[in-house]
């Protein structure tokens, strides 16, 4: 037997929640779980992408992408909280251990570098669309102070990790600003 992938349920702009409940596709909850799953995906797509000196990233990464889907089921799922301080702890600490393994850096730089750098800085950027919308789903629905801390913490994390892959690629980060060059005869 063969299942379809299409339903055509949402054919004139509206979707199933969990409950059953049909809301338009821009609800914020449908909305915010679209952001989450697209940052779900580009992780997939920066793990496929791994440079050789960064393969043993593979595994951290597939576990953030699990801590999204919980983060998900937290968000649709009524008393069910998965995301807990724990979850907060460790990006907080594994940002601290990669923190003293990357330059120092007293001004902004250009996002991006090598493939898994360049990666992982986006992914920063969809995390930190993910955490707008999750902010304002906060205030329609209860949601965990856990859940908001957990995205918030996971777009420093992604930053961190980014520069933490050029390191291992052998990049070196590019200022944002020029600098000036001294004019002798101007």
């Amino acid at each position: 037997m063969t299942i379809k992938i299409y339903t055509k349920v949402g054919d004139k702009g509206l979707t199933k929640q969990v409950t059953g409940k049909m809301v338009p596709k821009f609800n914020s909850q449908i909305e915010t779980l679209g952001n989450v799953d697209e940052l779900q995906s580009y992780l997939g797509v920066a793990i496929a992408n791994l440079s050789t000196a960064c393969k043993n990233l593979s595994k951290e990464l597939q576990d953030v992408q699990r801590d999204l889907y919980e983060l998900q089921a937290d968000i649709v799922v009524k008393h069910h909280q998965t995301i807990k301080q724990e979850n907060v702890t460790k990006l907080e600490r594994r940002i601290d251990e990669l923190t003293p393994k990357i330059p120092y850096i007293p001004e902004f730089i250009l996002l991006g570098g090598k493939i898994t750098g360049a990666n992982l800085q986006y992914a920063r950027t969809v995390a930190r669309r993910a955490e707008r919308s999750l902010v304002k789903l906060s205030t329609e629905q209860d949601l965990a102070d856990a859940d908001l801390e957990y995205m918030n913490r996971l777009s420093d994390y992604l930053f961190t990790l980014g520069r933490y892959a050029n390191v291992l690629d052998g990049y070196t980060e590019v200022k944002s600003k020029k600098r000036a060059k001294n004019r002798i005869n101007g």
